[in-house]
């Protein structure tokens, strides 16, 4: 039996329903970091974003359309990983000083995985000519960026306060000095 030999074509088509699932993921992921952060600018932001990945998905399904084929998803390991991690230090530090920290943190990841993804989806668009799916997955990569951008703002924050230390700096400079 003859093998196919695959194109970047397949792997934007494989890669782009890879990162449908884990959009569709996220979705339900930010609501539910939504409903377990203590901080209300940490709750604003995950209902913001779970709102914006909402559009995001709808975004990919119009990517789906340019390149002429139907709106899949394939079953993302990496986004599973995070997500059961996530899901994991909830419980694992739920109600304590440090939760919205190690939430913070679970978030970030999920947007770093995205963020990968989406510079990838948009330069293979470009390579292949789809300029209008590159201009939507740029879209959603800038809004990735800056939802990982206002996490590491609040995380400042946050960390400072969950450290229980006076100088939340501290650490990070003694252990420059020694």
């Amino acid at each position: 039996m003859a093998t196919k030999t695959k194109t970047l074509e397949d792997a934007f088509y494989e890669t782009l329903k890879d990162v449908y699932y884990a959009e569709k993921n996220s979705v339900r992921a930010l609501k539910k970091s939504a409903k377990s952060a203590q901080s209300e600018d940490l709750k604003a932001a995950f209902q913001t974003h779970a709102e914006e990945s909402q559009g995001q998905v709808e975004r990919l399904e119009k990517v789906f359309e340019i390149i002429g084929k139907p709106s899949r998803s394939k079953t993302c390991e990496a986004m599973q990983g995070l997500t059961a991690e996530m899901q994991e230090d909830l419980e694992d530090f739920e109600g304590s000083p440090a939760a919205d920290a190690v939430l913070i943190g679970s978030a970030q990841a999920i947007e770093h995985y995205e963020i990968a993804r989406y510079g990838t989806l948009k330069t293979w668009a470009s390579q292949l000519g789809h300029d209008e799916a590159a201009s939507l997955l740029d879209e959603t990569l800038q809004e990735e960026k800056k939802t990982d951008e206002l996490l590491s703002q609040i995380a400042g924050s946050i960390n400072a306060m969950g450290t229980g230390e006076d100088q939340p700096k501290r650490a990070a400079g003694s252990a420059r000095a020694k």
